[in-house]
């Protein structure tokens, strides 16, 4: 098991020392373009694609940027189909989704944790806990030493990509309890949790703030530090996948997030930066 984990932790280390210089950060390159450029997908890419998007139409009024979540299954749908430009996952494509002809561009290395409502005072939880609350096994907070309340389940849809590595990395694909609530996003997910004092979601840790409380992870807390040097395991990448070769307009927009400037959003938005390869 050491073994493992210290593997984690150089492929990470490696993956961020080697990915090369990040591309210059340039919004001249917007320069003379217009046009409207639709991203749809992911929630957990919401934030950097809005504060790129604030950007680069603050620097030309002549280009709009639209952006709406929906899921990483929306994203890999609506792109295959051509109905936007740039489809955002919250995991690598899947066989049957490569097979539609779609580019990948991994952007960012973001992880996945429990959240609870911030007032609840359990601060740790194992793996086995975890899946026994999923699973309905568990019902009340006071059998993990927090107060006699009912437990409330909330998860996302099946389209969703932070659902799909909850479920595999941190569940380890057990079956969720009929019982949870499904909720549409990683900001409503957010929300939920934070006005329910006996509920417990998971989410992007790039969401967790002030508002929700993440407990430790098999005694790790899942912060970016940890998620960058793999001592956090529950981990992903986030991705912007475009039906074949991107037109110039979408092409830009990429690079931008690979820039300077992009990386910045990147870490504002709690993420931590990659440099673009194209899968």
């Amino acid at each position: 098991m050491i073994l493992k984990i210290s593997f984690v932790r150089l492929m990470a280390i490696l993956t961020l020392l080697m990915s090369g210089p990040l591309i210059a950060d340039d919004l001249s390159t917007f320069d003379g373009m217009s046009g409207q450029l639709s991203i749809a997908g992911g929630t957990a890419h919401i934030p950097v694609m809005k504060r790129a998007a604030r950007k680069i139409m603050g620097h030309n009024s002549n280009i709009r940027i639209t952006i709406a979540g929906g899921g990483s299954g929306v994203g890999v749908q609506q792109v295959a189909k051509e109905l936007v430009d740039i489809g955002n996952t919250g995991r690598a494509l899947k066989n049957k989704e490569m097979s539609l002809g779609l580019k990948s561009y991994p952007f960012a290395i973001d992880g996945v944790a429990v959240i609870l409502h911030p007032e609840n005072p359990v601060d740790d939880l194992s793996q086995q806990q975890i899946i026994d609350i999923y699973q309905g096994k568990i019902t009340n907070w006071r059998e993990l030493g927090g107060q006699d309340r009912q437990i409330h389940l909330f998860s996302r849809d099946e389209a969703s990509g932070t659902r799909s590595v909850f479920t595999k990395k941190l569940l380890n694909g057990a079956q969720l309890a009929a019982s949870a609530n499904i909720v549409p996003s990683n900001g409503a997910m957010k929300t939920a949790v934070s006005q329910d004092f006996g509920a417990i979601g998971y989410s992007s840790v790039g969401y967790i703030d002030e508002m929700v409380k993440a407990p430790a992870y098999n005694h790790i807390l899942p912060s970016q530090e940890a998620c960058a040097s793999g001592e956090y395991p529950v981990v992903r990448r986030l991705y912007m996948n475009t039906k074949g070769t991107p037109n110039s307009l979408t092409q830009a927009f990429i690079d931008y997030i690979y820039s300077k400037q992009g990386a910045e959003h990147i870490q504002a938005s709690g993420y931590i930066a990659l440099q673009g390869a194209v899968h």
